[in-house]
């Protein structure tokens, strides 16, 4: 009796037993796939030879920045699938998406990249995504020198490869690979990019809410010497200087105060353009880009400004975020040169759509005029077609902050506020008493090209927030300011506003603030 009571609860501990591992099995596959889609990853075997592929690799033994102008040797160091840190707002963490996004074809160009990051670019695609919002991911070789550079990543999950016969440039790749795509909503991704945890939903679910919207992530930093992943500031906007040049504006407070949440959707004037997830349909209708346009440059702007003009919005979604290798130089060649390149580029844009507004970059960039840009009526016509708005109303409800030059450009003034000047004294940047005259120690000149001078110097931003007097370098940031539509003196980049401090009276410049008498200042 004993012997059969015995086996009797040991089969009945062996069934609990039983039953509590197939209870767990479901209530793991139910929160893993309760809906039938997979985690970030889920689906994701590598089962590939990472590192015989990165052997496999050309590259110059003597300067490992020579080939890619960014340390390939630590690149090649570090595996597909390191950790990175998670660099979204805390509040990130606890938002809930629509449980029917749309899948993506995620869209890569390249031309002669670096093994390793090609592969990390593509393997957080797959690691950080959920396996179902992936539809495809669309390698465009355009014309590297190695066809195995993309021709090997196939092997992974997902990936497809298109290869150009002959250089055809960023944006008529980037087209091709649009063409050649299946899903409804694109992503486009630069071949040096490490997505992080939850990137593309947040993305996915703006242009789900507004076919219109073109959502770009904030964009981190990957280091070019260490690879360090840092974060980027998500205080800022994207922006243009008179020159087209795409600049990061910092957000004013005002413009701070007005959202609703740290992590709501910033309306953004321009797109750095590497990074973003449109609409398939909505991309094709509104003029994909401009496919007369070479290589790289421009197609940034060109693609905001119609985008804006045009019907649609641009948004910086704070909690997608995207790591990029930011480099000093291009590494690879532009057939007509670099600079006659992005020259052609900008003139399609700016003939196409600044309206009036273009005699401030010919100002600006005058050796530009009259150079070839090539047919536009094909443009001009589309714009018309669409019925796109002007550039005026740009400026006015998209980028009211964008300072119009004026023609106090390259006069000489004082700069004022109440009795004081803006003064030179022993070679220090200070505020004296105004006096009648011209005293040469209160007098400035905006100059056209975007310095402050005194004399034969130019005002320059120090460590420290501080300003001295240098001499003037073409290009130098530190030395780039505006005056402002409301009185600002703005060193343009990164945004921030020449202001006094203390009783000393000491000049630092700190960030924007509407009516801040400090820095509020008459040119006379």
């Amino acid at each position: 009796v004993r012997m059969r009571l015995y086996r009797l609860r040991v089969g009945a501990i062996v069934l609990a037993a039983v039953v509590l591992v197939v209870v767990l099995i479901v209530i793991i596959n139910l929160l893993s796939s309760g809906t039938g889609k997979e985690p970030p990853g889920a689906a994701l075997n590598l089962n590939f030879d990472e590192s015989a592929y990165i052997r496999g690799a050309l590259k110059d033994p003597s300067d490992p920045y020579k080939k890619n102008a960014f340390n390939q040797d630590k690149s090649d160091s570090i595996p597909s699938d390191r950790n990175i840190p998670d660099t979204r707002h805390s509040q990130c963490k606890h938002q809930s998406y629509n449980e029917h996004l749309p899948p993506t074809s995620v869209i890569i160009c390249f031309h002669n990249e670096a093994r390793s990051t090609l592969l990390r670019t593509v393997a957080s695609v797959l690691q950080r995504s959920p396996t179902h919002l992936i539809q495809e991911i669309i390698l465009i070789d355009d014309a590297s020198n190695d066809v195995n550079d993309g021709l090997f990543l196939t092997q992974l999950p997902k990936v497809k490869l298109l290869r150009n016969d002959n250089r055809e440039g960023l944006v008529r790749s980037r087209v091709k690979g649009v063409t050649f795509s299946v899903a409804k909503v694109v992503t486009f991704l630069d071949s040096h990019c490490e997505c992080n945890v939850g990137w593309l939903e947040p993305l996915l679910q703006r242009v789900m809410e507004d076919r219109t919207i073109i959502a770009s992530p904030i964009i981190d930093v990957i280091s070019k010497d260490t690879f360090e992943y840092l974060g980027a500031s998500a205080d800022l906007q994207g922006g243009f200087d008179w020159g087209m040049t795409f600049r990061w504006d910092t957000l004013t407070p005002h413009q701070i105060a007005k959202r609703k949440s740290p992590i709501e959707p910033i309306r953004s004037p321009v797109i750095a353009g590497g990074l973003f997830a449109v609409n398939k349909e909505r991309f094709e209708e509104t003029g994909k880009y401009d496919l007369a346009m070479d290589i790289w440059g421009a197609e940034n702007l060109e693609i905001s400004f119609r985008t804006w003009m045009c019907g649609g919005s641009l948004e910086i979604v704070p909690c997608s975020r995207v790591g990029h290798v930011f480099r000093d130089r291009h590494p690879y060649s532009f057939p007509k040169g670099n600079g006659e390149t992005y020259t052609k580029n900008t003139l399609r844009t700016v003939e196409v759509w600044l309206d009036e507004y273009k005699t401030f970059y010919y100002q600006k960039v005058p050796y530009a005029m009259g150079r070839d840009y090539g047919n536009i009526q094909e443009r001009i016509d589309m714009r018309e077609r669409l019925q796109c708005k002007s550039f005026k109303w740009y400026l006015s409800n998209v980028y009211p902050d964008q300072r119009i030059p004026k023609d106090t450009d390259n006069k000489p003034g004082h700069l004022k506020q109440g009795v004081m000047c803006l003064a030179v004294l022993s070679s220090r940047v200070t505020m004296y008493n105004c006096e009648a005259g011209t005293k040469t120690e209160q007098v400035w000149t905006f100059t056209s090209d975007g310095k402050l001078k005194h004399s034969n110097l130019c005002l320059t931003l120090l460590l420290g927030n501080k300003l001295s007097l240098l001499a003037c370098q073409p290009g130098n940031n530190e030395q780039g300011w505006e005056y402002g539509n409301e009185g600002q003196v703005i060193l343009v980049h990164p945004n921030m506003c020449l202001d006094r401090e203390g009783a000393m009276l000491e000049m630092r410049v700190q960030p924007c603030s509407r009516g801040k008498a400090s820095q509020s200042w008459k040119l006379v």
